[in-house]
């Protein structure tokens, strides 16, 4: 997996026994949580698919229900600021760590776009397929075929949110943003329909660890990174802060539409902590 090259990963904090201990004590029951969330979620997905088919009314609650619960076990606090987007369209937000995913699911209902080789990683994958993230490829000669899968998911009513910067970070700064897929919104089926939501996701390190704290870059294995989130005795937080979505139809092209919702993306970060 392509990743950011930033400055040296802050050192894994030392475990004594206490933090062994949360390990277990936090690994145990998210896992029961994780899995057992996902078998419910097939068995309720064998009979939500023939009755509605590419809308899900039910499982997508299993799916917050479930990121809400590791979120709680974690002890990681979530706040939010502004409204999420309630008119047709997707969400864009920076990258910072695996847990974006259980973060940004654990307040509303998203299915995530990814790229197509998470769809092959052990359990992640399995997770990601079940829980309906679009797969892409970044291959202008599939853009025809991505444009069609976004106009049918976005067309049922579903809030699609990816990452425009194409790849996590330390958390303190956004990445110049990749415009590849906002052209799949300007199509004849979207632009005139759809709107395009920036969310900030701005996390706050632990008292007394670095600020990059909850980062996931470079060659940080997400076994290490696992392992220093469940034994943490007491975590941060994290703010999602949602910008006011803007209209598709009220820009030129994709680089223009890119460039306003990075702008509102970037504000999040000049904001002030509480």
């Amino acid at each position: 997996m392509s990743t950011w090259d930033g400055p040296p990963p802050p050192p894994q904090p030392r475990f004594g026994m206490k933090n062994w201990a949360l390990v277990v004590l936090r690994g145990v029951p998210m896992a029961f949580v994780v899995f057992g969330g996902l078998g419910l979620l097939l068995l309720v997905r064998m009979i939500e698919r023939p009755l509605f088919g590419m809308d899900r009314p039910v499982t997508p609650w299993i799916t917050l229900g479930v990121c809400r619960t590791v979120l709680a076990l974690l002890g990681l606090r979530v706040e939010t600021q502004g409204t999420f987007l309630r008119q047709p369209g997707a969400i864009v937000a920076n990258h910072a760590s695996w847990l974006d995913i259980f973060v940004l699911n654990s307040r509303k209902c998203v299915y995530f776009v990814s790229k197509a080789e998470v769809a092959g990683w052990p359990g992640i994958g399995w997770l990601a397929r079940a829980t309906g993230t679009v797969f892409i490829k970044r291959d202008r000669r599939e853009a025809r075929k991505q444009t069609e899968v976004f106009e049918e998911r976005l067309m049922h009513g579903h809030k699609l949110l990816f990452f425009p910067e194409g790849t996590s970070t330390d958390g303190r700064r956004v990445l110049p943003f990749k415009t590849t897929l906002f052209a799949a919104f300007f199509s004849d089926k979207l632009r005139h329909e759809m709107h395009i939501q920036a969310v900030s996701v701005r996390y706050r390190a632990p008292e007394g660890a670095p600020e990059a704290f909850y980062g996931w870059w470079g060659e940080m294995d997400f076994g290490g990174s696992l392992l220093t989130m469940l034994g943490t005795p007491r975590h941060g937080m994290v703010r999602l802060i949602y910008h006011t979505p803007v209209r598709v139809d009220d820009f030129p092209n994709r680089k223009s539409l890119a460039a306003q919702v990075e702008s509102q993306l970037r504000q999040g970060f000049d904001l002030p902590d509480d």
